[in-house]
């Protein structure tokens, strides 16, 4: 709640307070026999509604207790009962019935206490604490019901942010075995079939070395490529297993590992250069992990689709800022640029959770260029 909530309530109460003091000053004023007691005793009896929400129980005794002054010395009638019949309302609404019953009796005691009987015995004044009794049991019929309405308001609240809570449990919770799910198609699909592949590069490398031979470079390099695949499906698999570190193992795949990912694309046959400028310093682990993953599918498309071709990586640390881009000089056409596919997509996806800037298309010179902005600062 703003300030501003906070304060209309006590706004709206001294604003009461104001208007009921004037009106039984009047009242006073024009009645016969009326002297400076009787007006303070109606200024401060009417001025105690300013606390009639705050602190129900003395609004209601000082009220009583004054306007119960003015009711015995001057008889004003009905607006005598006002503010009295207020405090009954708040001291009512907030569970103090005992008080406030008891208020009521005391006043319309003292008023019918005062009209003295006609000489047949009748009270000439009789309907007037009749409408009294009334009023009163309106204002705590009147408070009761506000009591239960606001009650029954906040249990539905209640059960509305229970049962919102509860949907967001059960979300969490399907999340979760979702996870765990794509974790165990992960581990019993890709983990066998890399874990093979690696372990029949390593025999044929091992057997060719027996054999005296040179093991072929691109042989060293899938199995090389083998156990950065495994390495990195078991940083995954504890990703998705432990939800509650999102960032897994900050360093699995990051900037300091670029030099095995473009050893490993020099031996598979694509002239790589690497260039760094800027200070280097240590980045966020999202920034860190996209970063390597735009040159890992970057340097991927171009042994894919550029054909004979060069690349070259530039890695520069701005202030905030860290610029990754990747040129080649392959067959990619200005005129025709490619339909981007889920690698690209993929890098897009990455570079706008971090807040990012990404521009990858065709040079006008020839080639593809693929140029990252991503902000040091994180997740946007």
């Amino acid at each position: 709640m703003g300030f501003m909530d906070r304060r209309r309530p006590l706004v709206q109460d001294c604003l009461l307070a104001v208007a009921m003091a004037v009106l039984l000053a009047v009242v006073v004023a024009v009645t016969p026999g009326a002297d400076a007691l009787d007006c303070a005793a109606a200024v401060v009896g009417s001025l105690a509604l300013v606390v009639w929400r705050r602190a129900p129980l003395a609004a209601l005794l000082v009220a009583t207790a004054c306007m119960l002054v003015v009711e015995v010395r001057l008889q004003p009638g009905p607006p005598a009962a006002f503010p009295v019949m207020v405090a009954v309302f708040g001291a009512s609404g907030a569970g103090h019935r005992l008080a406030a019953v008891s208020a009521s009796a005391v006043f319309l005691s003292a008023d019918l206490s005062v009209q003295l009987p006609d000489a047949d015995g009748t009270f000439r004044n009789l309907p007037s604490t009749v409408l009294l009794l009334g009023w009163f049991v309106a204002c705590g019929v009147a408070a009761t019901v506000a009591r239960h309405r606001q009650a029954y308001l906040e249990e539905a609240e209640q059960r509305a942010a229970e049962a919102e809570r509860t949907r967001e449990e059960a979300a969490l919770r399907r999340a979760g075995e979702e996870r765990l799910r794509i974790a165990r198609e992960l581990h019993d699909s890709l983990t066998h079939s890399i874990s093979v592949i690696t372990v029949q590069a390593g025999v044929a490398v091992h057997l060719a070395r027996r054999r005296g031979e040179e093991a072929p470079p691109a042989l060293l390099a899938i199995q090389e490529a083998g156990g950065d695949a495994m390495r990195e499906l078991r940083a995954t698999l504890e990703v998705l297993r432990a939800p509650g570190h999102p960032d897994g193992d900050g360093r699995a795949s990051g900037l300091d590992r670029l030099d095995d990912l473009v050893g490993r694309a020099r031996s598979a046959g694509l002239p790589v250069t690497v260039t760094v400028t800027g200070t280097r310093r240590e980045l966020p682990a999202e920034v860190d992990r996209a970063a390597y993953r735009i040159v890992q599918e970057a340097l991927t498309n171009i042994s894919r689709h550029a054909g004979e071709a060069t690349a070259d990586v530039r890695i520069s640390y701005a202030d905030g800022t860290l610029v990754v881009q990747i040129d080649d000089d392959g067959k990619a056409d200005p005129d025709a640029p490619p339909v981007p596919g889920t690698g690209l997509l993929g890098m897009r996806e990455r570079v706008a959770a971090l807040g990012g800037r990404l521009r990858a298309e065709p040079r006008s010179e020839g080639g593809f260029t693929v140029r990252a902005e991503l902000a040091l600062g994180g997740p946007a």
